[in-house]
């Protein structure tokens, strides 16, 4: 089959057709225009891939692709035995048949679309990943690089652009990174989620180095187990990134050590950070109501930097960050000196709204257990007074979670109300009712069920004395609440300036 698409650039050493299981038949003379996964997207010579899917195989919609021009076919054996009658009907049309349609179509999206900025990053981890592509591009831009971030929150950077999935589909990201290359992006950091590295999503990259963060439950309504979870992730150094790549690994987390012996085995350089017996050790941080102070040693060397940035966990992702960006081939030195420079990741430990008093709302995307626990503590050293928080959990999502997000807020803070998150089809009250069942196991403290998040936020407010802090957590960054079948707008940082002016009485 040919291409009649130009070549932007270098690509991964596409993986041997043997690999994939490949079987095929019909004309493979002919000239493909186009790849695509959606049926409704085909044009005459695309090359349609059928992937096995949650609620259906993408074979159903074969015959559908074939009637729009499909001149190829890529599916797997399943696929190809459910459209078997629509594809006996047009004998001239390509199929090709493999056990891994989704590694398949990554690396053919690659080789299609061509281009990819010069030097790749990604991380993943349950928490962090956002934070830490962020900060690596806000490193490279302090240092004059043309870079972005992609993930959870879009494209940002030099170019900015929505994404409806944190690791988009292999068709919409290699699309994405050819059209970041021809806008002069040289350097782009990206989140690698458990979903896009267990469907292949990322094969096809071409990574120069990336980055582990921390591992803790969530996306158990996805994967089978916490073992299916972890092998996910860690797809990203036995599978993406290159045999010469380097893994940043915190080693603080208890499976960080696994992942670190993953990356050694694949032969990568490895970077450990942490607290512990680490490469770019964590000395000490100092804290007060706007930032830290961080301390840490690298080869045998400390350095101090001002972080203006609230929580202790920062350090872990800015040296993640860090240790990406010296992967990369930029010297230590040039990197550790903008470290100051670096702002508040949207949506995370992100500084909503200040009380007359001067107690601060924060807003974090917090939204499984360990990361609500881990944002209070950190959130912790820097608040004088009472730690006020708003939790929820989302709808459709792992159940077994609810009631710990119940408990890690009220082992946590002193203030706790149990509001809505993104109901989805569910019935809030059955998720809050969950959460609640959590916050009941907790001695000493009271949770204050309170549904309409709107309210619940103006009470959390409210109940801000001199000295006291808000920590809203769930949504982050997120502009909807997903209610039914709708997004309704909803912005947990407008909400919050709104409670304040409302309490301050400075609503016109």
């Amino acid at each position: 089959m040919g291409q009649t698409s130009g070549n932007l650039g270098p690509v991964p050493a596409p993986r041997p057709l043997s690999e994939f299981g490949l079987h095929a038949r019909g004309d493979w003379d002919v000239q493909i225009t186009g790849v695509s996964v959606d049926s409704r997207d085909v044009k005459t010579g695309h090359l349609f891939a059928a992937l096995p899917g949650v609620k259906a195989h993408g074979a159903e919609f074969i015959q559908y692709a074939l009637r729009m021009g499909a001149a190829a076919i890529l599916t797997d054996p399943q696929g190809a035995e459910i459209a078997a009658k629509d594809l006996a009907s047009y004998p001239e049309v390509a199929v090709v048949v493999v056990e891994e349609p989704r590694a398949a179509l990554a690396y053919t999206s690659a080789l299609w679309f061509g281009g990819q900025p010069e030097i790749m990053v990604a991380a993943t981890g349950t928490n962090g990943k956002t934070s830490v592509a962020t900060f690596t591009r806000q490193i490279w831009e302090e240092l004059g690089l043309a870079a972005v971030n992609f993930g959870t929150t879009g494209v940002e950077g030099a170019v900015s652009a929505p994404l409806n999935h944190t690791t988009p589909e292999p068709i919409t990201l290699h699309r994405l990174l050819a059209k970041l290359k021809a806008e002069g992006i040289t350097h782009a950091a990206m989140e690698a989620s458990s979903h896009g590295l267990a469907q292949n999503r990322l094969d096809g990259v071409r990574l120069m180095a990336a980055a582990f963060t921390n591992f803790s439950q969530d996306h158990l309504d996805y994967h089978k187990d916490f073992d299916d979870y972890f092998n996910a992730k860690a797809g990203l150094f036995n599978r993406v990134l290159a045999d010469e790549g380097t893994a940043v690994i915190n080693t603080d987390d208890p499976r960080g050590k696994d992942m670190q012996e993953i990356a050694l085995d694949r032969g990568h350089r490895v970077l450990t950070i942490g607290h512990g017996d680490c490469d770019m050790r964590i000395m000490g941080q100092r804290y007060d109501a706007t930032g830290q102070d961080l301390l840490f040693e690298f080869m045998g060397e400390n350095h101090h930097a001002r972080l203006n940035l609230i929580g202790g966990f920062q350090a872990e992702n800015i040296l993640a960050a860090t240790g990406l960006v010296i992967g990369t081939g930029i010297e230590p030195q040039e990197v550790f000196q903008t470290l100051p420079h670096l702002t508040t990741v949207r949506g995370r430990m992100q500084l909503a709204a200040t009380r007359a008093n001067g107690a601060p709302v924060f807003v974090d995307y917090s939204h499984t257990p360990e990361a609500v626990a881990t944002a209070l503590k950190a959130l912790r050293p820097h608040v004088m007074g009472k730690i006020v928080v708003l939790v929820g959990a989302g709808g459709d999502r792992d159940t077994s979670k609810r009631p710990l997000m119940g408990r890690a807020a009220c082992e946590n803070a002193d203030v706790v109300f149990v509001t809505d998150d993104n109901p989805r089809s569910e019935d809030p009250a059955v998720i809050r009712a969950a959460v609640m069942a959590g916050c009941a196991e907790v001695e000493g403290i009271t949770a204050v069920e309170v549904g309409d998040r709107a309210e619940a936020i103006l009470r959390g407010v409210d109940a801000l004395g001199p000295g006291d802090a808000l920590l809203i957590c769930g949504k982050g960054h997120e502009t909807g609440q997903v209610v039914g079948d709708q997004v309704l707008p909803f912005d947990d940082c407008e909400q919050a300036s709104v409670a304040v002016a409302a309490l301050e009485g400075r609503l016109t």
